[in-house]
């Protein structure tokens, strides 16, 4: 089986540092890439904040500071590869885009579909205004040529069966000639974090593309994780998808989160691939 390629979604976007302790500024940024690195991971899944005292719980669309955080991250870490962010509600991509020009990264989001991002309480009562994120078809598209522009390669996030089902649809339509899946898992109105579910999503996409899980949760995403390692996937967390080890106990940071992910690719009889061999994997040029 393919060695497995380890991703670290580093900080997330709206979670507040107060409160939990994810990075923010550049130099915490780094020292949170550097630890995860070590740990395995070879991609770092980028969001940007506010770099304001008391708004880093904001995000953030400025190309330079987007630039200074992702190069911080390539000086701590060599060799490392970059997935930026691009996620934005409505049609104005302008801030994304921007950043994708900036800082040129290897690989960027591509959010596949329009989601209605929900999650309630137990009492009834809605965790945040219920909302659309929006992503027709010509907003997908108008990403996607950004990144052509740029040599920067899509992952497709799926937050559901129906938009994984329409990536297909857009290599077949000319919008791009690459196909690589990121089926996002556990958002409670999306796809739920099931190992079931994902074997059949895996057997679904066309033979010798990458994909990968991103899972959203406690405890109850590891065995998922497993399963995504044991079907060949490769394997995604960090303090943007979760605060919490395998054994329930809460993750101090990045590396330890990484540990126990290469922990569920070796169970897989999985060696970890370097950054190198990920480009090579990838079809992305050596840095």
């Amino acid at each position: 089986m393919e060695k497995a390629i380890l991703t670290c979604a580093l900080t997330g976007v709206l979670t507040d540092p107060k409160q939990h302790p994810v990075p923010v500024t550049p130099a915490q940024m780094a020292a949170e890439a550097k630890d995860a690195f070590n740990a395995g991971a070879s991609i770092m899944h980028v969001h940007i904040r506010r770099q304001e005292e008391g708004q880093g719980h904001l995000p953030s669309w400025d190309p330079e500071v987007v630039w200074e955080v992702t190069e911080a991250i390539r000086a701590a870490c060599p060799g490392v590869i970059i997935n930026l962010t691009t996620g934005v509600m409505g049609k104005d991509i302008s801030g994304p885009a921007e950043c994708i020009r900036r800082c040129k990264p290897e690989i960027a989001a591509c959010n596949a579909g329009t989601l209605n991002y929900l999650k309630i309480r137990d009492d009834g009562r809605w965790a945040w205004p219920p909302m659309i994120f929006d992503n027709p078809v010509e907003k997908v598209k108008a990403f996607l040529d950004v990144m052509k522009e740029c040599g920067t390669m899509p992952e497709f996030e799926c937050f559901d069966v129906g938009i994984a089902r329409s990536v297909a649809m857009f290599k077949k339509a000319g919008m791009t000639d690459h196909i690589d899946y990121n089926f996002v898992m556990g958002v409670a109105s999306g796809m739920p974090a099931d190992a079931e579910l994902l074997d059949w999503l895996s057997r679904q996409i066309e033979p010798g593309v990458t994909w990968q899980t991103t899972l959203i949760g406690r405890q109850e995403i590891w065995p998922v994780h497993q399963a995504t390692a044991n079907l060949g996937g490769m394997l995604r967390t960090g303090l943007e998808d979760t605060f919490y080890l395998p054994d329930g106990s809460r993750a101090g940071g990045n590396g330890v989160l990484i540990e126990a992910l290469a922990h569920c690719a070796k169970n897989a009889g999985r060696a970890i691939a370097s950054p190198a061999e990920a480009r090579i994997r990838l079809g992305l040029a050596a840095r």
